[in-house]
């Protein structure tokens, strides 16, 4: 079924719906605007590494999000042993972060933090707006979504009883593979090969026809998060007496949920962006609620989801800075040695 983009009323634009999603768009933009300050700066710090340039540039800690498969080995070997990682705290710190926040706010990483989230969710509105939009049936949906769920239990099968033991994982969070794994992923985009940038452009054109299409059928990392989410007392709720089924919610939702057609949005693919808030027509039919039943819940303010995932990630990199979390205790001019034979490293 092709969705066209639903042409707004000008009078929408003083509402507070539209607050909602402005805050929504306003939070993702920071994080994105941020991540490619981040990538700016490990740009200029990997060139000082490999040799390419003379003055030296300090490593942003943060581009340790990026490595969410060292970060996941690291919170094994902290839950058995206590010891927080050393090579890429920071990376720790961020999927911590990330896994505590899916328990309280949904997938709000996905719909707020993560900078390929964000690009899906332009890709979703462009395709939207272009009239390209089409919703898989559910069946479908769900089909296309095992090989995320496949991949995700390929990598638990690491960290899981009788995966990798805390001797093995301590040897590979320790090894020169894994202290140049950033760089390495770097210059695997730079430049891209041939296949990769097909498979790039795949996945923009699928975004683009159909809602979130790496997020909600590839990525392990998301998975991983709407796992956790499902235990979140915190969910959208619709009022089945104030519904007309203009169906608004569900054409906005970049994760595809039919929103007119549930009373507690649970599914694990929720990212708690409240778009399907902003574009309802109808005064009270949707509201952000705390509570896993309709007689005990609690109405939540909007804006407060977007705001405490802003103040999760800040709070989270202060703690983590404060208490030496945060920055790597490998000396750079070891990683520099590393650098220079970084090839038979990987390879």
């Amino acid at each position: 079924m092709m969705f066209t983009e639903t042409r707004e009323n000008p009078a929408d634009k003083r509402s507070p719906s539209h607050w909602v999603a402005l805050a929504h768009r306003g939070i993702q933009l920071v994080f994105f605007l941020v991540v490619l300050w981040i990538g700016a700066c490990f740009i200029a710090y990997a060139a000082w590494l490999l040799g390419w340039r003379e003055a030296f540039s300090p490593r942003p800690p943060a581009v340790e999000g990026f490595l969410p498969i060292s970060a996941l080995l690291a919170l094994k070997r902290l839950l058995l042993t206590g010891q927080w990682d050393d090579v890429h705290p920071a990376g720790l710190a961020i999927l911590v972060t990330a896994l505590v926040t899916a328990l309280i706010l949904r997938k709000g990483f996905c719909g707020y933090v993560c900078p390929v989230g964000t690009v899906s969710f332009w890709l979703f509105r462009l395709g939207r707006r272009l009239g390209l939009t089409v919703t898989p049936p559910r069946w479908l949906a769900w089909l296309l979504s095992i090989p995320k769920y496949l991949l995700l239990a390929f990598f638990l099968r690491l960290v899981l009883p009788g995966g990798m033991s805390v001797t093995d994982i301590d040897a590979f969070l320790h090894s020169p593979y894994n202290m140049v794994a950033d760089t390495k992923m770097l210059l695997f985009f730079m430049p891209p090969s041939s296949t990769t940038s097909v498979i790039i452009a795949l996945l923009v054109m699928g975004s683009i026809f159909i809602p979130s299409f790496w997020c909600r059928f590839l990525c392990p990392y998301g998975a991983l998060l709407g796992l956790f989410s499902l235990f979140s007392p915190l969910a959208m709720r619709r009022s089945p007496a104030a519904c007309t089924g203009c169906r608004r919610c569900a054409r906005a939702c970049p994760q595809g949920i039919a929103v007119h057609q549930l009373r507690r949005v649970s599914s694990a693919e929720c990212n708690g962006c409240q778009e399907c808030l902003a574009a309802c027509p109808e005064k009270d039919c949707l509201s952000m609620r705390l509570g896993y039943t309709a007689q005990r819940t609690c109405r939540v303010p909007w804006p407060l989801v977007g705001i405490s995932m802003l103040a999760a990630f800040v709070l989270a990199w202060a703690l983590a800075e404060v208490t030496g979390h945060w920055v790597s205790e490998v000396p750079a001019e070891m990683l520099q040695m590393l650098h220079q034979r970084i090839d038979s490293i990987v390879h």
